[in-house]
């Protein structure tokens, strides 16, 4: 069985290599989508100089929407981000599609055009969304882990502190958090200095006492 500081660097490994693959990615899509911008806000009577800072604009509300949207997911805020996310993608791709008709070659179908040239917005959006799922789905387990991994510990010391705890007390309520945290009852029944078959009866008949569920709660 691959133990735990395995598993999270593997995951760690896993993880930043896709990052590292979705940052690549983002970086040409935010590219082609830039420079089709800039040269259509140039095209438009932007002075050339100042023309760089409206696909900035532009391409930047999707970054910065997709972090603040993966950020205040569940909040009552998010509708806003939300809305930002979706105006910026909206006319980041507009935009792109527009260029692209204009600059086509005549031989070329506008639709076509068109289609190809909404693929690097469009790109950057799913990408950028996916690189901040994947750093924060990382971090949860990181530290879901590393909880896991301290609560044994903890819950040990404090029974060999209090060797006396009665069966029917405190026992049994840390063997419920015990439980909640993912742990088996034989590793409940060596942290609480009893015989798994009485881990076994706690949790098969008295598991959904209220006292139990006052101790799993608190």
């Amino acid at each position: 069985m691959i133990s735990e500081p395995a598993q999270m660097r593997s995951g760690r490994i896993a993880v930043w290599t896709a990052v590292a693959g979705t940052v690549f990615i983002a970086i040409g899509a935010f590219w082609l989508s830039f420079t089709a911008l800039a040269d259509l806000a140039h095209r438009s009577g932007i002075d050339a100089n100042q023309a760089w800072a409206w696909p900035l604009i532009v391409d930047g509300i999707i970054v910065v929407g997709t972090v603040s949207v993966v950020a205040l997911a569940g909040g009552r805020e998010a509708w806003y981000p939300w809305m930002l996310l979706v105006a910026g993608a909206a006319v980041s791709v507009a935009a792109n599609a527009i260029h692209a008709v204009v600059a086509a070659d005549a031989d070329v179908p506008p639709v076509l055009a068109a289609s190809l040239a909404a693929v690097p917005p469009l790109v950057l959006l799913a990408i950028t969304h996916l690189t901040v799922v994947l750093v924060q789905r990382f971090r949860v387990q990181l530290s879901s882990t590393a909880l896991a991994v301290r609560a044994p510990s903890t819950e040990v010391v404090r029974l060999h502190q209090y060797p006396d705890i009665p069966e029917k007390g405190a026992r049994r309520d840390i063997a419920a958090l015990m439980r909640q945290r993912g742990m088996s009852n034989k590793e409940i029944a060596s942290a609480t200095g009893v015989h798994p078959s009485t881990v076994g009866r706690w949790f098969a008949g008295t598991l959904g006492t209220p006292d139990l569920q006052k101790g799993a709660t608190s």
